[in-house]
């Protein structure tokens, strides 16, 4: 016990600079697949064909293949295939290549909930709309957002506080995120090694972050009550 309170303020200093870089992605990642997915919503939704083969063949391969497989090939595949490393040596390539990653990962996701909410609203409304001369951005934005919005909160709130926990496969391209710097206490870091403790210590956070993301889900469901 002695050694562990020893060890546990450089622990913790690690494992806060590791969940800094966890939530630098966390957040990232969203502010690039919240507005890319509903773009690609609109895209597999399209009237012209090719078009709307083109993003629903797109979000099937996403989807369809896991998220770690993704990052390994867009991280390594320019280096080793075409022998143009992009992505350099760095944490800041590192962190740019998980990104890329992510963003268009969630942003598939998103797309099909955007989706759903979207076809969800109901027909007549839209037709109603019409009938009051009404353009179709201002159909989309009066009638048809806030309802999607309501529509769409619980399955992107489940996305979201998956994506918190995604988070941890970045370190398959040695990305520094939380878990890495919990792990890094097993193999040897700043003269600790052998310890496991720091690793499970991760888990509160993971645990604060998804808890405070429930209160403000739940906090906005009860907001959009009124929307009928």
């Amino acid at each position: 016990m002695d050694l562990i309170m020893q060890q546990f303020p450089v622990v913790i200093h690690s494992l806060n600079i590791g969940f800094l870089q966890t939530l630098k992605l966390f957040v990232v990642t969203l502010l690039g697949a919240i507005p890319l997915g509903l773009l690609i919503a609109f895209g597999s939704m399209s009237h012209f064909k090719p078009l709307s083969y083109f993003f629903k063949l797109l979000v099937w391969i996403i989807r369809g293949t896991p998220l770690m497989i993704q990052l390994l090939i867009i991280f390594y595949f320019p280096g080793l295939v075409l022998h143009h490393n992009i992505w350099g040596g760095s944490e800041a390539g590192r962190f740019a290549a998980a990104s890329l990653s992510f963003i268009l990962n969630y942003a598939c996701y998103f797309s099909e909930i955007y989706r759903g909410g979207i076809q969800g609203v109901p027909e007549g409304q839209r037709e109603a709309g019409m009938v009051l001369g009404m353009t179709k951005m201002q159909i989309f934005t009066h009638i048809t957002l806030l309802q999607m919005v309501k529509r769409i909160v619980p399955p992107m709130s489940n996305e979201i506080i998956t994506l918190v926990k995604d988070t941890s496969l970045a370190r398959i391209i040695a990305l520094q995120e939380i878990i890495w710097a919990g792990q890094a206490f097993m193999k040897g870091s700043q003269g600790i090694s052998g310890a496991i403790w720091p690793l499970f210590f991760t888990a509160f956070y993971y645990l604060i972050a998804n808890g405070l993301l429930t209160i403000a889900f739940s906090h906005l469901e009860a907001k959009l009550e009124y929307i009928k």
